[in-house]
């Protein structure tokens, strides 16, 4: 098989499913997908953001885009999530859990069992319930591509994101368990992330992490648009012979 540089990345004809997709790395993954051609389901908590979000894919790309309230710690949002998207469209080719959170606490000792399982749930517990349904329904469709949202923590952890570093560890874990269970129809691979300036470093000590910049390759943060080209090729026929794998999209961290 030849590969064909101009089909390639095309998604047309395709659905993909974004998890927290209506602000940073998610919203960027959302318009990369659909200038590409698929058509979008945009999920996190706050509807409104994503309406505000599935509006702008529709007028900037002409791709249809459906916006849902979902929380991902919860598995009954999870199962609704995915009946919205098959009763609206039919199908998802492309699922990328990339809903994640990682709250401040000031020491170990004082992380209370409510943030740990909420840590857990969102960045664990909920991309494996949806992996789980939706990686199912491709099975059985006959293909798709599953992308999860890992992060640079998970091989590096830091005693202030240590709940935060086991859970995509664990994350890391399915990927390849994922891979193996619903291979060869289904595809599953993990970009593991580093540090991106999103919403959320809007309150980063901004000099300190210049000088934890320092250590970095590129010496910088990454803009959300950075994650793009590697979620596409792994969306798409690209990648088809990659799965089980850890992508590291970080800039050179060490």
């Amino acid at each position: 098989m030849k590969f064909d540089t101009h089909t390639a990345f095309d998604l047309t004809g395709r659905v993909a499913l974004v998890t927290g997709g209506s602000r940073g790395l998610g919203e960027a993954m959302v318009h990369g997908l659909a200038r590409a051609g698929a058509d979008v389901v945009v999920a996190s908590r706050n509807l409104d953001s994503c309406k505000e979000t599935a509006a702008e894919v529709e007028r900037d790309t002409g791709r249809s885009a459906l916006p849902v309230s979902a929380h991902v710690g919860r598995w009954a949002d999870l199962d609704a999530l995915v009946e919205a998207a098959y009763e609206r469209f039919g199908r998802i080719d492309v699922l990328v859990n990339n809903a994640g959170m990682s709250p401040l606490y000031d020491s170990l000792d004082g992380v209370s069992e409510e943030l740990f399982d909420k840590v857990i749930g969102v960045n664990l517990k909920g991309p494996f319930r949806l992996a789980a349904l939706v990686g199912t329904k491709m099975a059985a469709a006959g293909g798709g591509s599953i992308i999860n949202i890992s992060s640079a923590g998970a091989l590096h952890p830091r005693p202030e994101i240590a709940p935060y570093s086991a859970a995509k560890a664990g994350l890391n874990a399915l990927t390849v368990g994922f891979a193996h269970a619903f291979g060869p129809a289904v595809r599953c691979n993990a970009i593991v992330a580093g540090t991106f300036h999103t919403d959320v470093s809007a309150s980063w000590d901004s000099e300190q992490f210049a000088r934890r910049a320092e250590g970095f390759a590129l010496q910088r943060g990454g803009q959300p648009e950075e994650i793009v080209g590697t979620a596409l090729y792994l969306a798409s026929d690209a990648s088809s012979y990659t799965t089980g794998a850890l992508l590291t999209v970080d800039g050179g961290q060490r």
